[in-house]
């Protein structure tokens, strides 16, 4: 089989492929329904069988829970990029992950992976050993602001986005405040890198995460127009590059978007949570 190398070619052979394929399962079934009819199978079996198939057809055009599944699979792989809304067939599926409780069992084990990971590493006792924490979604929970926005089926809106920042009003991710706890108490230096804009929601970003429990931190560290248009990989890359520069050793690095991970500097160990309703390039 020769596939096709331009986009073009290739959203036609997909489309010719496809067609093959449901002539092929047609076909099936009517050689199936012969062989049935032949043996005496009941009809209502043959009816079932033939749903079955349809419906298989139905979720490889059209999306469905497998589809779904797959999908936000592939986003967590980092195989989906530059997506700028999630599929609206996908609606009832990230929903149901986000407030199912899916979501917060995913964080708890991967935070457990942190924990693991800390009990085999000792601080200096120079005070230069750090973590980096990325806020949004990672320290702060916007799954209040993005139910509004249907789990991320509608398009990204800064001012709409600014608007609830401003209100302080997101809640602690729980496992990761406990984390960050452990963190201060045995002797990091836990930074926070935030792609907020630190003229437009620095005070309300502040207040939102000291009065949520995240307390002690060595710096909070926003993006100031000096960084403004940048990428997150870049902006971040840059950020931690300073602190490197600074003689701290970044032993670990926990963020919702693999911006928050990727680049330079990304330390010693990376941990990326779940968060399949938006993408950060």
């Amino acid at each position: 089989m020769v596939v096709p190398s331009s986009s073009k070619a290739m959203a036609a052979w997909k489309k010719e492929t496809l067609m093959m394929m449901m002539i092929m399962t047609l076909f099936i079934l009517m050689l199936t329904k012969g062989v049935t009819e032949a043996k005496g199978v009941p009809k209502n079996r043959k009816h079932h069988s033939k749903s079955r198939a349809l419906t298989i057809i139905n979720e490889s055009i059209s999306g469905g829970e497998p589809y779904c599944l797959s999908w936000r699979m592939a986003v967590e792989a980092n195989n989906m990029r530059g997506w700028r809304t999630i599929p609206t067939q996908c609606l009832r599926h990230v929903q149901g992950y986000m407030v199912g409780g899916q979501y917060y069992r995913d964080i708890s084990l991967i935070i457990d992976q942190a924990y693991a990971y800390l009990d085999g590493i000792d601080p200096l006792a120079d005070a230069m050993d750090a973590w980096i924490f990325d806020v949004d979604d990672t320290c702060l929970s916007n799954l209040f602001y993005y139910r509004v926005k249907r789990f991320g089926c509608d398009p990204y809106n800064p001012t709409e986005f600014k608007t609830w920042a401003l209100r302080g009003e997101s809640p602690a991710i729980q496992p990761v405040l406990r984390l960050f706890n452990k963190l201060i108490e045995v002797g990091y230096k836990v930074f926070l890198v935030t792609g907020r804009d630190e003229e437009a929601l620095g005070d309300a970003t502040l207040d939102n995460l000291v009065n949520q429990g995240f307390v002690g931190f060595e710096r909070l560290i926003m993006r100031s127009a000096k960084y403004r248009g940048q990428s997150a990989i870049t902006y971040k890359s840059e950020i931690r590059r300073q602190l490197v520069e600074q003689g701290y050793r970044i032993w670990g690095n926990i963020g919702d978007q693999w911006s928050d991970l990727q680049g330079n500097f990304t330390g010693d160990r990376t941990f990326k949570l779940p968060n399949p309703m938006y993408f950060v390039p």
